[in-house]
């Protein structure tokens, strides 16, 4: 019954992000799904903060449709905040990092800053997932997909549902 139960949970997810993708601007896919993603990860329990920050790091469409639709919205009891960082270099605590492929260059600096801090670094560049990110999107016949990286996730003191796993492509 539990099987059944995650099939349907993970099927239901895969028509939320292609029913929430039709006719819509790229930024705001992929600002739903960064959210979507939010729900099926588990941050360590040791974090007392009273924010839940999702940082992006060279979009500024992306950061203002997150910011604009969640910004301020309830997670719990934390409230999400949204910031925009120009680079890498400025980046602060974060539950949530979503990199710009126009920022690629910086995955390096950004995964270092961040590694074992329970931070989800999410990318959007081939190649990124292989080399450390937790998720990284990926077009696969003309579809966005996304690739899940276990050891990053694992590396990041994080966990994420098995509904999310299974629509992944996994590394």
């Amino acid at each position: 019954m539990k099987k059944a139960k995650v099939l349907v949970f993970g099927a239901l997810l895969a028509c939320s992000f292609a029913t929430q993708a039709q006719d819509r601007p790229a930024h705001e896919v992929y600002s739903m799904m960064v959210f979507n993603f939010v729900k099926y990860v588990q941050w360590p329990a040791n974090d007392n903060s009273q924010e839940f920050v999702i940082g992006v790091v060279g979009n500024s469409d992306i950061y203002n449709t997150l910011n604009s639709w969640y910004g301020g919205k309830p997670k719990g009891n934390k409230k999400y905040v949204i910031k925009n960082f120009a680079h890498a270099s400025e980046l602060t605590e974060c539950q949530v990092i979503f990199l710009d492929k126009s920022k690629s260059g910086e995955f390096e600096a950004v995964n270092n800053k961040v590694k074992g801090k329970g931070t989800l670094v999410v990318t959007d560049r081939n190649g990124l997932g292989a080399k450390g990110s937790c998720i990284n999107f990926k077009t696969v016949d003309e579809k966005l997909r996304f690739e899940l990286n276990q050891q990053a996730i694992e590396a990041s003191n994080l966990k994420v549902s098995s509904a999310l796993t299974s629509m992944a492509i996994l590394i």
